[in-house]
C-alpha cells in the first residue's frame, strides 16, 4: 500500500471551505481515482488553536503505480480544477510508502 498525502498549509489570508471540501471535493476525488486503486481517504482538520495546516488528506492506494496513473489521468484535471472552489491555498502532495 502507498499513501498520497495532500496538505494545505495555513497561510496569512488563506481561506478553506471545509463544508464544500467534505460534501463536494472529497466525493469527486473518490469517484475520479477509485479506478486507479484508491482504497480509502481520511481528512484531518486542525483543532481551533493555530496550526500549520488548514487540512491534510491521507489517500491510500494499492500501489505507487496507481497514484501515478491517477495523477496523470484526464480525471485529475477535474479534481485539481475544483480546488479553487474551496480554497486559495496551493496544495502540496507527496507519497509515503506504508
Amino acid at each position: 500500500m502507498t499513501t498520497l498525502i495532500v496538505s494545505y498549509a495555513s497561510t496569512a489570508g488563506g481561506t478553506f471551505d471545509r463544508e464544500y471540501y467534505i460534501s463536494t471535493h472529497a466525493p469527486l476525488v473518490g469517484a475520479a481515482w477509485s479506478e486507479f486503486g484508491l482504497q480509502s481517504a481520511e481528512v484531518l482538520f486542525p483543532s481551533p488553536d493555530p496550526q500549520p495546516f488548514a487540512c491534510v488528506a491521507i489517500l491510500r492506494f494499492s500501489d505507487r503505480v496507481g497514484i501515478k496513473r491517477a495523477l496523470s489521468s484526464a480525471k485529475s484535471a477535474e479534481v485539481i480544477g475544483d480546488v479553487k472552489n474551496f480554497t486559495n491555498i496551493t496544495p502540496t502532495m507527496f507519497c509515503a510508502d506504508d
